[in-house]
């Protein structure tokens, strides 16, 4: 059965792609721009870049994480370089803000992303006050989700109680270890209306066992639970 959300003080959610909707395709920026490092890191055309970027993603569960240990990368570098990005496609959302500052207990962001790109996005949707903290992939040693170290070190830095904890991704292999920790789960998926630059695979496991909850409107989900 799927697990309740009575008894959680803390909300945990990523970023891209679950605070704000997919159709945005805000990320099919950062994806060009990393499309465009990997070409120019590596002397490769783009279509080899794609490539590589595509399988560093699935195989480390960041291109980042891969051009680090394949190519000695400094995380600094790519990640300055991939989030120089048009942030103006992001609207406020007030309704979804209002929602958040009910949900009873704690919030916090868990990203692969950079703090730098977190505040970018939370400024455009106006929604940044009701976030007591980020851990970002500088907080988790380079190391991304879903690598399990990743949430312990999450967990612990937090002090955050898994059993009492929600957890929000639009990736389901992202919150596989979060349930085996025993958060309640949600998988925020597009809502259909329009098209989305997704890979095949970051779409699938809606119906996986360690997904509680699906929705493909987040702000009318936290508005009913608050």
């Amino acid at each position: 059965m799927s697990r309740a959300f009575d008894h959680i003080d803390t909300w945990v959610f990523d970023l891209d792609n679950t605070l704000y909707p997919h159709h945005v395709n805000l990320w099919q920026q950062v994806d060009a721009r990393i499309g465009e490092f990997v070409s120019n890191w590596l002397n490769v055309t783009a279509e080899e870049a794609r490539r590589i970027q595509k399988d560093y993603y699935l195989r480390y569960g960041t291109t980042m994480r891969g051009m680090m240990t394949e190519h000695g990368v400094r995380a600094d570098d790519y990640l300055a370089y991939v989030h120089q990005i048009d942030h103006s496609p992001l609207e406020p959302n007030p309704a979804m803000g209002a929602a958040i500052a009910r949900l009873p207990g704690r919030k916090l962001i868990l990203t692969n992303g950079s703090t730098n790109h977190v505040d970018a996005v939370l400024a455009r949707l106006g929604i940044g006050d009701h976030f007591e903290a980020v851990f970002d992939i500088i907080a988790a040693e380079l190391e991304p989700k879903p690598a399990p170290q990743t949430y312990q070190r999450f967990l612990t830095l937090h002090g955050v109680d898994p059993g009492k904890a929600a957890m929000f991704e639009d990736l389901s292999r992202n919150l596989i270890v979060p349930h085996q920790l025993g958060m309640t789960t949600v998988l925020v998926v597009p809502d259909g209306t329009q098209d989305v630059v997704r890979e095949d695979w970051e779409l699938e496991g809606r119906d996986a066992a360690h997904v509680d909850h699906v929705t493909d409107d987040l702000t009318g989900f936290l508005q009913r639970l608050a």
